[in-house]
């Protein structure tokens, strides 16, 4: 059995520059837990495969393609390949969520202007 604590994986360096640590990335999948702090977000962005978000701790705008909607945890929200999207948290406290990337992305996100 691997077993591991969210503490125990590094951050990785990524062009949001908040806390994101993948902790698992084998085929057919990855699975990365990004942590916002009050006031952070996500760049609006691109994925070249299809993305689940599942929300743990907190409040936060999500926003894919032309919908936006507040959710907050056991949540579970859908992003298709090729669809921009992103996220923000206007709360007071930190939102965690999981990232869920099927398949493995082979090919780099595609960040938009603002």
């Amino acid at each position: 059995m691997i077993s591991k604590t969210l503490d125990e994986v590094a951050i990785v360096d990524n062009p949001h520059h908040v806390d994101a640590r993948n902790v698992y990335s084998r085929e057919p999948l990855s699975i990365t837990v990004i942590t916002l702090k009050p006031g952070q977000s996500l760049k609006r962005h691109i994925t070249p495969v299809d993305v689940a978000f599942y929300v743990l701790t907190g409040l936060g705008v999500v926003e894919i393609g032309d919908d936006q909607e507040q959710v907050g945890p056991d949540t579970l929200i859908e992003s298709p390949k090729g669809i921009m999207h992103c996220w923000r948290n206007e709360s007071s406290d930190p939102l965690r969520f999981m990232v869920i990337k099927v398949p493995r992305p082979t090919e780099k996100t595609v960040l938009l202007e603002d």
